[in-house]
């Protein structure tokens, strides 16, 4: 059987050096050097220099050499049609908490790959466990200075870590990232919380560990996700009001104590322990640059922020102060119906925010349909799990319509959050024009960006 061409060149950046040295979508990359390419961590390592010498075998068959002089680290400006210029690694463990085990059946393939590939993890930001690899790779990552690399933590005590994650390799990730911190590797971390589990004194050791190390950049703590679907699974609950503020309470302490000690917070909620707890968000300048925004650490804090800063902006080009001028929304009689999609988690959040865009948008009545989750089970409540098929089932049956509205001139905003990545389908396989199909309205998709956001309910009324 032929093996699977995976380093075939699938997109040549205009402007770039690929595009000038005449390679093109379907060439092959033979070597760099004289040096077969086995990863894309080998491809970027090799590419750093200032010239180098690159075998091509074009779509003809023609082998070309390429001498290339360029700029210390610039890029070639070239992708692959396998990211990774490899097979992917996937997942040993059996983790207590893993998402991917509580899916429902006949769900697309591609959902059911569990990927643990420190390759994936410094190209796209997924957290890896460290569990499936060898001393040559762990090697490889500091010969290379990989890095900033991501790390799924949970706990550092190595008794624990190997009960979780099921996997009697877990219980040395002290000692792999204690390796990473002595040579510089910059790590960012994450910690998956499960009451009764490894939280109380275990977080509280956790952060003692992790704390000591220079080069972890920022440690995200998120609330275990509990589908429908665990039967056979290990016991677990989900947080809720009393015990999120719990994990507040505790985890404020220790920014408290770190800021004395390091002049940064260092460990950070996510915002759903907010939102469960009943408690006010840290302002902006505490999330410190974002960095694990990702994983939905200051989310709602980064959006509330960009929203207000938009509206301020619109608000300043309006010639009454209350209605967007002509050519966004016109001051006329005419309203213009919005429904704004969202997992039950941000109803109040994105409530709140409505009655702000009011004060500016006076033509625009605006519904917040926050969607329960019957796809995953009513305990999954962020917006990023929603489905289209819940979408259809919350909007269809809301008991209310919007004041005044003709549904048939109604237009639908969503999260990008809810939508594959770079493809207009949602995680039960209805894609965007189904929904649109099945509401038989426009549905807008939003970035999950303040402004853009903004500029989404701006652009309506051309819709309308």
């Amino acid at each position: 059987m032929e093996r699977e061409v995976i380093n075939r060149v699938s997109k040549v950046y205009p402007d770039s050096i690929g595009l000038e040295m005449g390679i093109e979508v379907g060439d092959i990359l033979l070597n760099i050097n004289g040096q077969p390419i086995s990863d894309i961590i080998e491809y970027r390592y090799y590419i750093s220099d200032e010239y180098l010498e690159m075998d091509i075998q074009k779509i003809n068959g023609e082998i070309w050499t390429l001498e290339i002089e360029k700029e210390y680290d610039e890029d070639l400006g070239m992708e692959f049609e396998n990211p990774i210029i490899d097979q992917s690694k996937n997942c040993q463990n059996q983790c207590i908490f893993c998402f991917i085990d509580q899916l429902p059946e006949d769900m697309r393939k591609t959902l059911y790959f569990k990927d643990d590939d420190s390759r994936l993890s410094f190209l796209q930001g997924n957290y890896i466990t460290l569990t499936n690899m060898k001393e040559d790779e762990i090697q490889r990552i500091i010969d290379y200075r990989i890095s900033p690399i991501n790390l799924s933590v949970h706990t550092t005590n190595a008794t624990l870590r190997e009960e979780m994650l099921n996997n009697k390799k877990a219980g040395n990730i002290l000692n792999i990232m204690n390796r990473f911190n002595d040579h510089g590797i910059k790590m960012n971390c994450q910690i998956v919380l499960c009451p009764g589990v490894n939280d109380g004194d275990n977080l509280d050791q956790t952060i003692i560990d992790l704390k000591e190390m220079e080069h972890i950049q920022s440690t995200a703590i998120v609330p275990v996700g509990i589908t429908k679907y665990r039967e056979g699974l290990f016991l677990m609950k989900p947080y809720d009001e009393k015990s999120a503020s719990v994990v507040i309470d505790q985890v404020e302490e220790w920014q408290k104590s770190i800021v004395n000690e390091k002049g940064r917070r260092f460990v950070h909620l996510s915002d759903e322990f907010y939102i469960l707890g009943k408690r006010k968000f840290p302002e902006v300048e505490d999330y410190e640059g974002f960095p694990q925004i990702e994983n939905g650490v200051g989310l709602v804090t980064k959006f509330n922020a960009e929203v207000e800063e938009a509206l301020a902006f619109e608000e300043k080009r309006t010639q009454t102060g209350t209605t967007i001028r002509a050519g966004k929304f016109e001051n006329s009689e005419k309203k213009i119906n919005v429904q704004i999609v969202t997992g039950t988690l941000a109803k109040g959040f994105i409530e709140d925010l409505v009655n702000k865009i009011r004060r500016v948008m006076t033509n625009i009545e605006i519904e917040v349909i926050p969607v329960k989750n019957h796809f995953f089970g009513e305990t999954i409540t962020v917006s990023g799990l929603v489905t289209g098929g819940d979408i259809l089932e919350a909007i269809k049956n809301r008991k209310v319509p919007i004041r005044g509205t003709d549904d048939q001139k109604t237009v639908t905003i969503i999260p990008k959050a809810m939508l594959k990545a770079e493809e207009n389908v949602f995680l039960d396989d209805l894609t965007l024009k189904d929904l649109e199909n099945g509401l038989n309205q426009k549905v807008l998709v939003s970035e999950v960006e303040g402004k853009d956001f903004i500029n989404k309910l701006l652009s309506v009324s051309k819709l309308i």
